[in-house]
């Protein structure tokens, strides 16, 4: 069977993980990387190294663009753009909602068409089915070059926004920076002690399997507005996470992850939220993010 032929700009460890995986499944692919040696053992591949990304461009109707962030893709195509026009991209690179928006106009603009993606897993996860990339960008092209895009990854399509792939990225980006700092907190608490992460890794891993029950309970209760301390309340909350930061400090480790959560509660208290659940507090970041 004939593979779609693909473009790779952008030959870091995810844009070669990516290169690897078209190679895997047939596909003949054209590389571009600024650094043109990061090229070699895939050129030793089979891949074709392109001189000019609007030589790379040329090569195929579809690029996959896997760069650092959207101010990178406009450095590189701007001097690019006659090769445009006909083309379709799609931009597995990070950035805001806002600024994915944005590069998706620049882009349509030059006569190509923009499909955003949000990849979901680190460059070893690329080339296997179960993995997921959120897509959003025109529909009907999306799914006229799914089947390619599945040599990556599965595809979780979201809809026509382009800024809906980069959300849904951001979304799992706050859970998981936030949650390894949470880790990495317990780690110096535990070394302080004299335990290592291995000692506190089974306690650690059950407390992070024990998430999606939490998650589950309170997500319908957020979106029905429903805060009551039946459950739990946000004084008791804040007594807990005192707790925390005063044991944090008894240890002599950096508490700045802990007060930043003890500030919160407290934002919460003031509001009139005591004897809420301390899920109010998303009607309290909610309103900050509005002002």
């Amino acid at each position: 069977m004939d593979r779609q032929a693909v473009t790779v700009i952008g030959l870091g460890p995810m844009g070669t993980a990516m290169v690897n995986a078209f190679l895997d499944r047939g596909h003949p692919v054209t590389v571009w990387n600024r650094t043109a040696s990061k090229a070699d053992a895939l050129v030793a591949r089979g891949a074709v190294r392109a001189a000019t990304a609007g030589e790379a461009l040329a090569e195929s109707e579809l690029t996959v663009l896997s760069l650092t962030d959207y101010d990178a893709m406009y450095a590189i195509l701007e001097p690019a753009a006659d090769a445009l026009p006909g083309r379709v991209l799609v931009n597995l690179s990070s950035d805001t909602p806002e600024k994915t928006r944005a590069g998706a106009r620049w882009v349509t603009e030059r006569g190509a068409v923009h499909i955003s993606g949000g990849v979901t897993v680190p460059p070893s996860g690329i080339g296997r089915p179960e993995s997921s990339t959120f897509y959003s960008g025109p529909r009907e092209v999306f799914e006229r070059h799914r089947s390619t895009l599945e040599a990556l990854t599965g595809t979780d399509y979201r809809g026509e926004d382009p800024g809906l792939a980069a959300l849904m990225y951001q979304i799992g980006m706050t859970m998981f920076w936030t949650s390894m700092l949470s880790y990495w907190q317990a780690v110096a608490l535990a070394d302080a002690s004299g335990l290592k992460a291995a000692d506190i890794l089974p306690h650690a891993t059950d407390t992070m399997t024990s998430m999606p029950g939490f998650l589950d309970f309170y997500a319908a209760r957020i979106d029905a507005g429903v805060h009551d301390g039946d459950v739990d309340r946000l004084a008791m909350g804040v007594a807990s996470v005192e707790h925390v930061l005063h044991t944090h400090a008894d240890a002599g480790v950096d508490t700045a992850l802990p007060a930043a959560v003890v500030a919160l509660f407290r934002r919460g208290m003031e509001a009139g939220h005591a004897a809420d659940s301390f899920s109010s507090l998303v009607e309290l970041m909610k309103k900050r993010q509005a002002a």
